[in-house]
């Protein structure tokens, strides 16, 4: 059974939040200022978009004069995606197995179409 972080799903929930992630990933890192001008959002959005994302381990800030700058913890986020991964798979093995039923249901129904 896949053990489910739901904070990290609640995190990556986000579409903001995963273009953030796409953005530091990209550039390697970023301040919230210098992301806020790239997203349709406020800074302080961005802020706090980075704070949930740090508090989930998928990112760490260092300080840099006035400014945080954040990077992607990249061994974190390959156990994310694995996790994530998982999770899919055993809800396509779920979905396999509803299928299943219904079409055993289906030919148990014969043909059904003239009903």
């Amino acid at each position: 059974m896949t053990v489910v972080d739901d904070d990290l799903w609640s995190a990556v929930g986000d579409p903001t939040r995963r273009r953030l992630l796409d953005l530091l990933l990209a550039d390697g890192t970023g301040t919230a200022t210098g992301l806020s001008d790239r997203l349709p959002v406020t800074r302080q959005a961005v802020a706090k978009h980075l704070g949930v994302l740090d508090r989930v381990g998928l990112v760490h800030a260092a300080s840099a004069g006035r400014e945080k700058r954040y990077r992607v913890d990249e061994e974190r986020l390959a156990r994310a995606v694995a996790q994530l991964a998982s999770v899919g798979e055993a809800w396509d093995a779920r979905l396999r197995r509803i299928k299943r039923i219904a079409e055993s249901v289906q030919r148990g129904r014969g043909d059904g179409a003239g009903r």
